[in-house]
């Protein structure tokens, strides 16, 4: 069968975007109406080769006139199965060559683009907090922080952040003595931290300082986090001030990094 010069697949050779895949990366099948539509029964056999990745992104496939002529089907039911696949986002059709496979959208990362204490509430929306543990411990950031002796300790929460699809961010959360020893693990009624230490002592934050660097997860961290060991670790200190300028809390969240990203906005002030 020989395409028109009109016909939009006329073009099978491969080029810049990869190999062209044979029809033989197809398994051959009879098809019959009495197995229901015939263009979803075509979806299902041009789909194996690319969700198995036999086919990788970026191979062309064959023409529309050859797939047609090897599974015994019109271009309308080649037209239509390639038009599923398109919005399966497996395909990407093209005006005047064969669709090549395409490549993988990656899932939505949740990201942190943190300018108000608004947005760090809103970063938690659809999560929970398991909490672990509050006693006292020691801390050499949070020592530091809170403007503390290196023998002094201070109450920390341990808690696990987890989102639909599990854990996400090992979180700690530390509090100076004077505000710590006035919490209860009852207390932490939030997932927001900060807005239930607000709301138990009638304190009003006003400012949050947030730092912002790598690690690898160990095994420990691997473990709760359900994660690899030696994956990448976004880790982000967020040391929270009170009107008067004093600190009132300090956490500290792992976060993996496959599933969150840092953003910001850069303006332009070269003029």
């Amino acid at each position: 069968m020989k395409a028109s010069k009109t016909d939009p697949v006329a073009d099978s050779s491969p080029d810049a975007s990869g190999a062209a895949a044979s029809l033989e990366s197809f398994q051959p099948r009879a098809l019959s109406r009495d197995d229901g539509p015939l263009y979803r029964q075509l979806v299902t056999i041009l789909r194996e080769p690319i969700a198995n990745g036999t086919l990788v992104p970026g191979t062309s496939l064959p023409r529309e006139a050859d797939i047609a002529e090897r599974f015994g089907v019109s271009l309308i039911t080649v037209r239509q199965a390639l038009r599923d696949l398109e919005n399966d986002g497996l395909i990407k059709k093209r005006a005047a060559k064969p669709a090549i496979v395409a490549v993988p959208e990656l899932p939505a990362q949740p990201s942190f683009d943190f300018r108000s204490f608004a947005q760090i509430a809103e970063s938690t929306k659809g999560r929970a907090l398991e909490i672990h543990s509050y006693r006292k411990e020691r801390s050499a950031a949070a020592s530091a922080a809170f403007g503390l002796k290196p023998e002094e300790s201070c109450h920390c929460l341990r808690a696990t952040l987890h989102q639909k699809d599990g854990p996400a961010c090992q979180t700690t959360f530390y509090f100076p003595p004077a505000i710590g020893s006035r919490l209860k693990r009852p207390d932490f009624d939030d997932v927001v931290v900060f807005r239930a230490v607000q709301r138990h002592l009638g304190i009003q934050l006003s400012s949050a300082r947030i730092t912002v660097r790598a690690d690898i997860a160990d095994e420990a961290l691997a473990e709760a986090l359900d994660y690899k060991v030696g994956g990448p670790i976004l880790v982000m200190e967020m040391l929270y001030f009170s009107a008067a300028g004093e600190p009132v809390e300090l956490t500290i969240n792992k976060n993996r990094a496959d599933l969150f990203s840092l953003s910001y906005d850069a303006p332009n002030d070269l003029g």
